[in-house]
């Protein structure tokens, strides 16, 4: 039994980790990075597979932590799909890497290395290894050389941006 528990101790430890070379961002502002924010590329996962209007919605638990809204319209089924879990942050809370759990004391990373720090109108964000990679704006679309330039930037990082889905927002 302790060597089950330590396995699942250090398998959950690596779930909550970052990339070698991926650096949260600093001075991060948790009140500015709440609200609503739309995906524009994300890698595929089982968890969003298929879904399109993909949403993330943050706000402040009453304990401190972030509650997380996920949202996606799955136009096969003709339904939305929500997943609500919370996040807390890894180091501190100005520092860009914070954990999320949608399933009790099963925790991912979720680091942010990049964020437009003058309007915290778009962000870059990791998993715990390179196949988990978002990019999201406070905005159904992204103006095409923003969005050029940060997918570049996550490709001379090491991320397989052909491997990116492109999320579509319309009406609903």
């Amino acid at each position: 039994m302790r060597g089950l528990l330590i396995l699942c101790a250090v398998l959950l430890a690596g779930c909550a980790g970052k990339p070698d070379n991926i650096t949260p961002v600093q001075d991060f502002d948790s009140a500015r990075y709440l609200g609503k924010w739309y995906e524009i590329a994300r890698m595929d996962h089982s968890f969003e597979r298929g879904l399109t209007n993909v949403t993330a919605e943050y706000s402040v638990n009453a304990d401190g932590t972030i509650k997380v809204l996920n949202r996606g319209y799955n136009p096969e089924k003709k339904e939305w799909k929500d997943a609500e879990g919370k996040a807390k942050f890894v180091e501190s809370p100005n520092v860009g890497y914070l954990k999320v759990s949608f399933f009790g004391p099963f925790y991912g990373s979720y680091v942010v290395y990049d964020l437009d720090r003058e309007n915290y109108s778009y962000s870059l964000i990791s998993g715990p290894d390179k196949d988990y990679m978002w990019l999201l704006s406070r905005t159904p679309t992204m103006d095409a050389a923003t969005k050029k330039r940060l997918l570049d930037k996550a490709q001379a990082l090491g991320f397989d941006t052909s491997k990116l889905i492109h999320v579509t927002h319309e009406a609903r």
